[in-house]
């Protein structure tokens, strides 16, 4: 058993090898928390961290019929796992294979925000409904029906097409993933929210709707008033100019967001300062 004693000295001997796997290790676990909150697959592990603790708890009451239960099914947990997170797993690995381990920590894309406030501008001048969709953590493949799949870059002029009126795909929601359109025409799940006013129309509903279920974030251009408005958390702000669009977008998106060595910096600028002072 560790003395508390011994600890100084501990600390003394910490190598910088031990505070890299300490880093490695944080950074893993991190990331996977990261990628499965919202999902499924969070819901299992909190349900396999509770069953941990009950083994935990037989061992220390010695409860011989549950330990030796527990005992026996651990053999077979790191099968069990990977069958249970199949789909976390398969979407993981293609996403990092796709854009890298250093693109989950890096900057997202700014141009794909810049490109859809732009196109929200044009429809909102020509009162062009849309309904821009977002997915960050959660997967919306399962919250929309009806979807066209797309999988086409990002463009201001590919907006405009999808929602011109008349057009095939003009109905509906377009979906955004991985800075790619990747689904048209998608309908979404209506809020049932007693306290949205009767004057907002569907697409109103819908964005409120998708992100009272999910993590995403949805813009939406008034047909009748050509207003702008977003969404997210079940929230909607209306009547936003460019500015405060850009500015909301970029937060939420974590757009131009600083890194962890830049964090670091600016703390210990910030305590030489203090220090000076």
């Amino acid at each position: 058993m560790f003395d508390v004693k011994e600890l100084p000295y501990a600390i003394r001997n910490i190598s910088y090898t031990d505070l890299l796997d300490i880093f490695i290790v944080f950074f893993i676990i991190y990331y996977l928390l990261k990628f499965l909150a919202g999902t499924r697959g969070w819901q299992i592990l909190i349900g396999l961290i509770f069953l941990f603790s009950f083994w935990m708890l037989s061992k220390l009451l010695r409860l011989q019929t549950v330990e030796w239960i527990f005992d026996n099914l651990w053999g077979v947990a790191i099968f069990i796992t990977i069958v249970i997170f199949q789909p976390e797993l398969r979407k993981g690995l293609a996403k990092l294979g796709e854009r890298g381990l250093f693109k989950y920590i890096g900057v997202s894309n700014k141009k794909v925000v810049d490109d859809v406030i732009r196109a929200c501008l044009f429809m909102a001048d020509r009162k062009i409904g849309a309904l821009i969709v977002f997915e960050r953590n959660v997967d919306l493949t399962n919250y929309i029906e009806g979807q066209v799949f797309i999988d086409a870059d990002l463009s201001v002029e590919l907006l405009i097409s999808i929602f011109t009126p008349q057009t095939p795909l003009h109905d509906g929601a377009v979906v955004i993933r991985n800075k790619k359109i990747a689904y048209a025409r998608a309908f979404l799940p209506l809020t049932i929210s007693t306290t949205v006013p009767e004057s907002m129309g569907t697409r109103h509903r819908a964005a409120i709707g998708i992100t009272e279920e999910s993590d995403a974030v949805a813009v939406v251009v008034s047909e009748e008033r050509g207003e702008i408005s977003i969404c997210y958390d079940g929230n909607l702000h209306s009547n936003l100019d460019a500015l405060v669009l850009k500015k909301k977008l970029y937060k939420l998106l974590e757009i131009e967001k600083p890194s962890t060595f830049e964090i670091l910096r600016r703390k210990l600028k910030k305590g030489k300062d203090e220090a000076k002072a």
